[in-house]
């Protein structure tokens, strides 16, 4: 006999696959070379936020402390109805990542002017909250403009295109 789907399945099932931040500013300010999906260890009152569609990605990024990778920066505002058992909104959280993934993926960050960046926090299938953790290195403003270049060459083929 199938089992009878609770509150929480309900809740999870919404949430499913749901987008809660993008960071689009770093594909604009870096380039990046690799991405690496991973979990990450929240509290109660900061997955309720994050359901919510409360988080905000500028100015975080990946550090690499005692083996462990850790998110610093990453701003998720207090739960309104947690009150006093709410957690603090810019704490470093810990991303869950294989040894081996933390080796090599983030082994690498240590690179010359390689960093980790977030490039999107979403809810997968299952209801867990995961990060899109890219591998990225800094334009230079000659890039950033030879970038914009390409982009609206590329429209103007489009745009005449469809005029044909």
């Amino acid at each position: 006999m199938p089992k009878k789907p609770t509150k929480r399945d309900k809740k999870q099932k919404q949430t499913a696959g749901k987008v809660v931040s993008e960071n689009r500013r770093a594909r604009h300010e870096f380039d990046v070379l690799e991405s690496l999906e991973c979990g990450i260890a929240l509290v109660g009152s900061e997955v309720k936020s994050l359901r919510a569609g409360k988080l905000s990605l500028a100015e975080s990024y990946g550090r690499v402390m005692d083996g462990e990778v850790f998110l610093l920066g990453a701003d998720i505002p207090e739960y309104g109805p947690a009150n006093r058992f709410n957690h603090l909104p810019k704490r470093p959280r810990k991303l869950l990542m294989h040894r081996r993934e933390v080796k090599r993926f983030a082994g690498r960050a240590f690179e010359k002017g390689l960093t980790l960046v977030p490039l999107k926090v979403y809810f997968n299938e299952e209801g867990r909250v995961k990060v899109l953790l890219g591998l990225c290195r800094g334009k230079q403003l000659h890039d950033k403009r030879e970038a914009m270049r390409q982009a609206e060459a590329k429209r103007d083929m489009l745009r005449a295109l469809r005029r044909r």
